[in-house]
Protein backbone atom coordinates (compact mmCIF):
# COMPACT_ATOMS: atom_id res chain seq x y z
CA UNK A 1 0.00 0.00 0.00
CA UNK A 2 1.36 3.23 -0.73
CA UNK A 3 0.93 6.36 1.11
CA UNK A 4 -0.74 9.20 -0.74
CA UNK A 5 -1.79 12.73 0.86
CA UNK A 6 -1.14 11.52 4.33
CA UNK A 7 -2.43 14.53 5.95
CA UNK A 8 -6.10 14.35 4.36
CA UNK A 9 -6.15 10.34 5.51
CA UNK A 10 -7.01 9.45 8.93
CA UNK A 11 -3.71 6.98 10.92
CA UNK A 12 -6.42 4.60 11.51
CA UNK A 13 -7.22 3.80 7.71
CA UNK A 14 -3.79 3.71 6.34
CA UNK A 15 -2.06 0.84 8.69
CA UNK A 16 -4.62 -0.83 11.37
CA UNK A 17 -4.57 -3.98 12.83
CA UNK A 18 -5.19 -6.72 10.85
CA UNK A 19 -6.07 -10.09 12.09
CA UNK A 20 -2.26 -12.10 11.65
CA UNK A 21 -2.37 -15.18 9.61
CA UNK A 22 0.05 -17.96 10.03
CA UNK A 23 -1.09 -20.36 7.70
CA UNK A 24 0.82 -19.57 4.55
CA UNK A 25 3.98 -20.68 7.41
CA UNK A 26 3.02 -24.29 7.16
CA UNK A 27 5.42 -26.89 5.79
CA UNK A 28 4.28 -28.47 2.17
CA UNK A 29 5.00 -31.78 1.23
CA UNK A 30 6.98 -31.01 -1.77
CA UNK A 31 9.48 -28.69 -3.14
CA UNK A 32 7.71 -25.52 -5.54
CA UNK A 33 6.49 -27.56 -8.41
CA UNK A 34 6.86 -24.06 -10.33
CA UNK A 35 10.71 -24.38 -9.79
CA UNK A 36 11.63 -28.02 -9.22
CA UNK A 37 11.26 -31.04 -10.34
CA UNK A 38 10.36 -34.29 -8.69
CA UNK A 39 14.18 -35.30 -8.66
CA UNK A 40 14.58 -31.74 -6.76
CA UNK A 41 16.32 -30.52 -9.56
CA UNK A 42 15.77 -26.89 -10.86
CA UNK A 43 13.74 -26.82 -13.99
CA UNK A 44 15.83 -25.89 -16.70
CA UNK A 45 13.90 -23.35 -17.91
CA UNK A 46 13.62 -21.45 -14.84
CA UNK A 47 17.85 -21.85 -14.15
CA UNK A 48 18.40 -19.98 -17.78
CA UNK A 49 15.89 -17.14 -17.17
CA UNK A 50 17.79 -16.67 -13.00
CA UNK A 51 21.34 -16.42 -14.50
CA UNK A 52 20.50 -14.13 -17.04
CA UNK A 53 18.97 -11.86 -14.70
CA UNK A 54 21.92 -12.26 -12.48
CA UNK A 55 24.24 -11.36 -15.31
CA UNK A 56 22.50 -8.56 -16.23
CA UNK A 57 22.49 -7.26 -13.01
CA UNK A 58 26.07 -7.97 -12.48
CA UNK A 59 26.82 -5.86 -15.45
CA UNK A 60 25.41 -2.78 -14.01
CA UNK A 61 28.32 -3.20 -11.13
CA UNK A 62 31.27 -2.04 -13.38
CA UNK A 63 33.56 -4.26 -11.86
CA UNK A 64 34.84 -6.86 -14.65
CA UNK A 65 38.14 -7.76 -12.71
CA UNK A 66 35.96 -9.66 -10.13
CA UNK A 67 34.84 -13.10 -10.90
CA UNK A 68 31.60 -14.21 -9.35
CA UNK A 69 31.74 -17.23 -7.08
CA UNK A 70 28.56 -18.46 -6.97
CA UNK A 71 24.49 -17.54 -7.69
CA UNK A 72 22.32 -18.79 -5.47
CA UNK A 73 18.93 -19.26 -4.76
CA UNK A 74 17.38 -19.58 -1.07
CA UNK A 75 14.95 -18.51 1.02
CA UNK A 76 11.67 -20.48 1.07
CA UNK A 77 11.51 -20.92 -2.72
CA UNK A 78 14.39 -23.36 -1.61
CA UNK A 79 12.92 -24.93 0.74
CA UNK A 80 9.20 -26.69 1.68
CA UNK A 81 8.17 -23.41 3.43
CA UNK A 82 7.81 -22.04 0.09
CA UNK A 83 3.79 -19.60 0.13
CA UNK A 84 2.38 -17.39 -2.30
CA UNK A 85 4.15 -14.94 -0.36
CA UNK A 86 7.44 -16.36 -1.50
CA UNK A 87 10.38 -14.01 -3.27
CA UNK A 88 12.77 -15.54 -5.82
CA UNK A 89 15.94 -14.71 -3.35
CA UNK A 90 18.77 -14.55 -5.83
CA UNK A 91 22.10 -13.95 -4.25
CA UNK A 92 25.06 -13.69 -6.17
CA UNK A 93 28.58 -14.15 -4.36
CA UNK A 94 31.46 -12.67 -5.14
CA UNK A 95 34.74 -12.17 -3.05
CA UNK A 96 34.34 -8.27 -1.42
CA UNK A 97 37.84 -7.87 -0.96
CA UNK A 98 38.46 -8.41 -4.43
CA UNK A 99 36.39 -5.87 -5.21
CA UNK A 100 38.42 -3.37 -2.83
CA UNK A 101 40.00 -3.04 0.54
CA UNK A 102 37.51 -1.12 2.16
CA UNK A 103 34.81 -3.82 2.23
CA UNK A 104 32.19 -1.54 4.33
CA UNK A 105 32.72 0.71 1.09
CA UNK A 106 31.68 -2.23 -1.12
CA UNK A 107 28.88 -3.31 0.48
CA UNK A 108 27.39 0.09 0.65
CA UNK A 109 27.91 0.60 -3.13
CA UNK A 110 26.42 -2.89 -3.54
CA UNK A 111 23.79 -2.48 -1.51
CA UNK A 112 22.74 0.94 -3.80
CA UNK A 113 22.99 -0.60 -6.59
CA UNK A 114 20.93 -3.91 -5.52
CA UNK A 115 17.84 -1.36 -3.93
CA UNK A 116 17.86 0.88 -7.18
CA UNK A 117 17.72 -2.28 -9.42
CA UNK A 118 15.05 -3.92 -7.33
CA UNK A 119 12.87 -0.27 -7.26
CA UNK A 120 13.50 0.06 -11.27
CA UNK A 121 12.53 -3.59 -12.25
CA UNK A 122 9.54 -5.79 -11.69
CA UNK A 123 10.47 -9.19 -12.68
CA UNK A 124 8.53 -12.43 -12.22
CA UNK A 125 9.55 -15.93 -12.69
CA UNK A 126 6.94 -18.63 -12.69
CA UNK A 127 4.70 -15.53 -10.83
CA UNK A 128 7.09 -15.13 -7.98
CA UNK A 129 9.12 -11.21 -7.70
CA UNK A 130 13.06 -11.53 -8.28
CA UNK A 131 14.98 -9.75 -5.32
CA UNK A 132 18.79 -9.35 -6.15
CA UNK A 133 21.43 -9.69 -3.42
CA UNK A 134 24.72 -9.36 -3.23
CA UNK A 135 26.60 -11.54 -0.96
CA UNK A 136 30.26 -11.67 0.49
CA UNK A 137 31.46 -15.21 -0.24
CA UNK A 138 32.78 -15.12 3.34
CA UNK A 139 30.24 -14.07 5.38
CA UNK A 140 28.10 -16.56 6.83
CA UNK A 141 24.36 -17.42 5.15
CA UNK A 142 22.08 -19.42 7.89
CA UNK A 143 19.63 -21.19 5.64
CA UNK A 144 18.24 -24.88 5.33
CA UNK A 145 17.69 -25.11 1.40
CA UNK A 146 20.35 -23.32 -0.64
CA UNK A 147 20.59 -23.94 -4.69
CA UNK A 148 23.74 -23.41 -6.67
CA UNK A 149 21.93 -21.71 -9.57
CA UNK A 150 25.37 -21.29 -11.60
CA UNK A 151 26.31 -25.07 -10.66
CA UNK A 152 23.23 -26.50 -11.01
CA UNK A 153 23.21 -28.63 -7.78
CA UNK A 154 22.18 -28.38 -4.00
CA UNK A 155 24.57 -26.56 -1.58
CA UNK A 156 22.36 -27.07 1.22
CA UNK A 157 19.85 -29.70 0.52
CA UNK A 158 16.45 -29.10 2.79
CA UNK A 159 15.13 -31.60 4.77
CA UNK A 160 11.20 -31.31 5.66
CA UNK A 161 11.25 -30.37 8.90
CA UNK A 162 7.70 -30.68 11.65
CA UNK A 163 7.50 -27.21 13.22
CA UNK A 164 5.14 -25.99 15.23
CA UNK A 165 5.16 -22.08 15.15
CA UNK A 166 4.60 -20.10 18.88
CA UNK A 167 1.93 -18.26 17.31
CA UNK A 168 1.11 -16.95 20.78
CA UNK A 169 4.48 -15.14 21.07
CA UNK A 170 4.18 -13.99 17.34
CA UNK A 171 1.08 -12.56 17.35
CA UNK A 172 2.24 -10.43 20.40
CA UNK A 173 5.51 -9.55 18.99
CA UNK A 174 4.10 -8.32 15.67
CA UNK A 175 0.88 -6.68 17.11
CA UNK A 176 3.72 -4.76 19.45
CA UNK A 177 5.60 -3.35 16.51
CA UNK A 178 2.60 -2.60 14.96
CA UNK A 179 1.20 0.01 17.25
CA UNK A 180 4.43 1.32 17.96
CA UNK A 181 5.00 2.48 13.48
CA UNK A 182 1.18 3.55 14.17
CA UNK A 183 2.60 5.77 16.93
CA UNK A 184 5.20 7.29 14.17
CA UNK A 185 2.50 7.88 11.62
CA UNK A 186 0.66 10.10 14.79
CA UNK A 187 4.53 11.50 15.49
CA UNK A 188 4.21 12.59 11.31
CA UNK A 189 0.69 14.03 11.93
CA UNK A 190 1.50 15.98 14.51
CA UNK A 191 5.29 17.82 12.88
CA UNK A 192 7.33 15.67 14.53
CA UNK A 193 9.89 14.90 11.69
CA UNK A 194 12.89 14.60 12.89
CA UNK A 195 11.85 12.46 16.20
CA UNK A 196 10.09 10.27 13.59
CA UNK A 197 13.55 9.89 12.02
CA UNK A 198 14.76 8.85 14.62
CA UNK A 199 12.61 6.46 15.53
CA UNK A 200 12.25 4.70 12.46
CA UNK A 201 16.13 4.25 12.35
CA UNK A 202 15.87 2.82 15.81
CA UNK A 203 13.04 0.69 15.33
CA UNK A 204 14.59 -0.40 11.98
CA UNK A 205 17.97 -1.76 13.80
CA UNK A 206 16.10 -3.25 16.42
CA UNK A 207 13.66 -5.15 14.22
CA UNK A 208 16.91 -6.30 12.23
CA UNK A 209 18.94 -7.46 15.91
CA UNK A 210 15.24 -9.17 16.87
CA UNK A 211 15.55 -11.20 13.37
CA UNK A 212 18.95 -12.17 13.58
CA UNK A 213 19.41 -13.08 17.32
CA UNK A 214 16.33 -15.81 16.80
CA UNK A 215 17.84 -16.98 13.56
CA UNK A 216 21.10 -17.69 15.47
CA UNK A 217 19.36 -19.06 17.98
CA UNK A 218 16.64 -21.57 16.08
CA UNK A 219 17.25 -21.05 12.84
CA UNK A 220 14.67 -19.87 9.41
CA UNK A 221 11.58 -21.21 12.51
CA UNK A 222 12.32 -18.63 15.16
CA UNK A 223 9.43 -17.00 16.04
CA UNK A 224 11.73 -13.56 15.90
CA UNK A 225 11.87 -14.90 12.04
CA UNK A 226 8.50 -15.68 11.37
CA UNK A 227 7.40 -12.00 12.61
CA UNK A 228 9.42 -10.49 10.68
CA UNK A 229 8.25 -12.31 7.91
CA UNK A 230 4.49 -11.16 8.82
CA UNK A 231 5.32 -7.85 9.31
CA UNK A 232 6.68 -7.77 5.55
CA UNK A 233 4.39 -9.68 4.30
CA UNK A 234 1.57 -7.17 5.78
CA UNK A 235 3.49 -5.15 4.01
CA UNK A 236 4.48 -2.97 7.23
CA UNK A 237 8.00 -2.56 6.47
CA UNK A 238 7.18 -0.62 3.41
CA UNK A 239 4.73 1.79 4.84
CA UNK A 240 7.86 2.46 8.16
CA UNK A 241 10.10 2.89 4.87
CA UNK A 242 7.93 5.32 3.16
CA UNK A 243 6.53 7.17 6.09
CA UNK A 244 10.67 7.50 6.54
CA UNK A 245 10.88 8.84 3.78
CA UNK A 246 8.24 11.52 3.64
CA UNK A 247 9.63 12.81 6.96
CA UNK A 248 12.71 13.20 5.82
CA UNK A 249 11.49 15.76 2.68
CA UNK A 250 9.19 17.33 5.27
CA UNK A 251 12.05 17.99 7.73
CA UNK A 252 13.82 19.58 4.62
CA UNK A 253 11.00 21.36 2.98
CA UNK A 254 11.18 25.14 3.62
CA UNK A 255 7.82 26.45 3.08
CA UNK A 256 7.32 29.61 0.79
CA UNK A 257 5.26 31.51 2.87
CA UNK A 258 8.23 32.08 5.59
CA UNK A 259 9.68 35.12 5.29
CA UNK A 260 12.83 36.22 7.17
CA UNK A 261 12.95 39.50 8.65
CA UNK A 262 15.97 41.47 8.21
CA UNK A 263 17.24 43.42 11.40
Amino acid sequence: MKINNLEEQEVNDIIEKESIDLSSFQIKDTLNPKIFDREQQMYKDVRTRLLMIADDFFETLDIGWVEIDDIILTGSLANYNWSKFSDVDLHILVDFDEVDENVDLVRSYFNSKKNLWNEKHNITVKGYDVELYLQDTEEPHIASGVYSVMWDKWNVKPEKQNFKIDSKKVKQKANGLIDTIKYFFELYKGGDYDKVIRSIKNLKEKIKKMRQSGLDRDGEYAYENITFKVLRRMEFLDKLSELETLAYDKSLTLDESIKFIRN
